[in-house]
């Protein structure tokens, strides 16, 4: 048998970390998963909302480092629950449980707008502008060349 999910999406809201009586840690929180397909008549794609729950030191890395808005790849697997609601009425939800749980995009991509106070952990040097003086830059130069000009034609070169 086999029960392996791998979904990739944004999260909904920000990760909620509990701890059972026993102290384990365990995240929930939800992904909205875009389909990969558009309806019928041509319109926009749906979009399906799932609940994900990480047990012990992935619910930690979540809970830590997550939150609305991120891109994140859940791997796991698919379980169902039969509850009962404060009515009395018996209920059945899906949820995946993730084994693992991977970065979708960058801290700077998923950055609020401008103005917000988001200031980058890190920063990236910008190539330099200037070309040497055969009007070619072909490679970064941020303080030394980590590649050189190809002299001369084509050579021997068999392309």
């Amino acid at each position: 048998m086999l029960n392996h999910i791998t979904l990739m999406g944004r999260l909904t809201r920000d990760p909620e970390l509990r701890y059972t009586q026993s102290g384990t840690p365990v995240a929930s929180f939800s992904l909205a998963v875009e389909r990969d397909f558009g309806s019928r008549d041509g319109g926009e794609r749906q979009t399906d909302f799932i609940d994900i729950v990480a047990w012990r030191q992935t619910g930690e890395f979540v809970s830590k480092y997550f939150s609305k808005g991120r891109m994140a790849i859940v791997s796991g697997r698919l379980q169902m629950r039969d509850w009962t609601d404060k009515d009395g009425n018996k209920r059945r939800s899906a949820e995946v449980v993730a084994d693992n749980v991977y970065f979708g995009d960058s801290k700077r991509d998923s950055a609020p707008a401008a103005g917000d106070g988001y200031q980058p952990a890190y920063s990236r040097p910008e190539p330099r502008a200037s070309a040497p003086a055969g009007g070619q830059n072909f490679g970064y130069q941020p303080g030394g060349s980590a590649f050189s000009e190809l002299d001369g034609g084509d050579g021997d070169l068999p392309f």
